[in-house]
C-alpha cells in the first residue's frame, strides 16, 4: 500500500505526495489514519493563501509578525490538517503500553499514515469502546474549551454565542454544561436548528433584527453576562460588544483575517467599559497554566464526549474518501452553508 499526504502546492491547488515508509525506531508506533477532519477556518486561510504565516514572518521570540520577503510558510505547504484519529498497526519491539488495534487521536495532518512515540500515543489513547470519530474533535474541542475557560462563566450566567460553525457549536454545548443559559446566533437556519437540537436554550437570526436590542430588551437593559464571538466576522464582534452588559466580557475566538472593518470602538466598547479577551489555543490563561495545558485540553475534549457531556459526532455533515479531498475543499471555499464538520475517510466504516 502506498501512503499519501495531501499537499498545498499553490493557493487553491492540492495534490498528493507519497510518504516514505521507514522502519520503526526504538519506542515508536505506526498508525493508519481512520478519519481526518477539515477546519473551515484555519485550513481555508492556508488553502486561500490568506494566512498571516503565508504573507509575513512570525517572530517567535518577540511574538509578532514582521514584514519579510520570505514568509513563515511557503509553498508547498505540508501542514494541512489537525483533527485526526488513527489505528495502531505496528509497534517497535520495546513498546509495552501500546498494541496493534489501539486507536489514537491527535494532530498529524491529512495523511494516510503516521509514526509517533509510545509516550505520545499513550497520552492520546482513545477508550476501547469509543467511536473513533470523537478523536477528530480533540483539537477543535480544545480550542472551544479554552474559549469557555477564558469566558469565566458563572452558573446562571446568560451567554450569547455568535457563530454556530463547529467551534461555536462546541462552545455552546460547553457553556451550557457549565451552567449557563445559552443563546446561539447565526444567519444559517440549519446551524441554528443543529444548536437547538444539541442544547441551545434558543437561537437568533441576526438578519432578523439587532441581537443587542433583543437581549437587552429581555433583560431589562442589562444585556448578556458574557458574549463569545466564534465566527471571525467583524459585524458579529461589533454586535457582541453591543450585546454584553456594562463592564462585562467579550471573548473573541474567531480568526479575523486581514483588516477588521466595522468596529466602532468609540461606541459601546468605550462607554460601557467592555473587556475584550483574545482566546487562541497556542496558550491558556496564565492564571490556569500550572493546571491546564494543551494536552489536558485535548484529553478533556475527548473524555467529555466519551462521557456524553459533549455530543459532537452529529456535527459531522460530510464524509468523503481521502481521494476526493480537493473537491471537498472546493465546496468549503465556496462557502457551502450546509457543511458543518467535514471529514476525510481512509476506509474505516463509521
Amino acid at each position: 500500500m502506498t501512503d499519501l499526504a495531501l499537499v498545498l502546492t499553490a493557493a487553491r491547488q492540492l495534490s498528493y505526495e507519497e510518504i516514505e515508509q521507514v522502519p520503526l525506531r526504538s519506542g515508536q508506533v505506526r498508525l493508519r489514519t481512520l478519519f481526518s477532519g477539515i477546519s473551515a477556518g484555519t485550513e481555508l486561510s492556508q488553502y486561500r493563501g490568506t494566512s498571516p504565516y503565508m504573507n509575513r514572518r512570525w517572530d517567535e521570540q518577540n511574538r509578532m509578525f514582521r514584514e519579510s520577503a520570505v514568509p513563515s510558510w511557503t509553498f508547498p505547504v505540508r501542514n494541512l490538517g489537525y483533527e485526526e484519529a488513527g489505528e495502531v498497526v505496528e509497534v517497535a519491539s520495546d513498546v509495552t503500553r501500546i498494541k496493534p488495534g489501539d486507536r489514537i487521536f491527535g494532530t498529524w495532518g491529512h495523511r494516510s499514515a503516521h509514526v509517533l512515540s509510545e509516550a505520545e500515543a499513550a497520552d492520546r489513547l482513545l477508550p476501547a469502546d469509543a467511536d473513533p470519530r470523537i478523536g477528530i474533535f480533540s483539537h477543535i474541542g480544545a480550542v472551544a474549551l479554552n474559549g469557555v475557560h477564558d469566558a469565566r462563566i458563572r452558573m446562571g450566567d446568560l451567554v450569547v454565542v455568535f457563530g454556530l460553525g463547529v467551534p461555536g457549536q462546541i462552545v455552546l454545548q460547553a457553556a451550557r454544561a457549565s451552567g449557563a443559559t445559552v443563546i446561539g446566533v447565526d444567519p444559517v437556519a440549519s446551524r441554528r436548528l443543529m444548536a437547538e437540537q444539541l442544547g441551545a436554550d434558543r437561537t437568533l437570526d441576526p438578519s432578523g433584527g439587532s441581537v443587542a436590542e433583543i437581549v437587552k430588551g429581555e433583560t431589562g437593559g442589562r444585556g448578556a453576562d458574557i458574549c463569545i464571538e466564534v465566527s471571525g466576522v467583524p459585524a458579529a464582534l461589533a454586535e457582541a460588544m453591543r450585546t454584553v452588559a456594562y463592564a462585562s466580557r467579550v471573548v473573541a475566538m474567531g480568526f479575523f483575517q486581514g483588516e477588521t472593518r466595522g468596529l466602532f470602538l468609540g461606541d459601546e466598547f468605550h462607554h460601557n467599559r467592555i473587556e475584550v479577551i483574545s482566546s487562541q489555543i497556542s496558550g491558556v490563561a496564565p492564571e490556569a497554566s500550572h493546571r491546564w495545558s494543551k494536552l489536558r485540553l485535548w484529553q478533556t475534549a475527548v473524555r467529555l464526549q466519551h462521557e456524553g457531556r459533549l455530543n459532537l459526532v452529529p456535527l459531522i455533515t460530510d464524509m468523503v474518501p481521502f481521494a476526493e479531498a480537493p473537491s471537498l475543499f472546493t465546496r468549503l471555499d465556496a462557502g457551502d452553508p450546509g457543511i458543518l464538520q467535514s471529514v476525510l475517510s481512509f476506509g474505516e466504516e463509521a
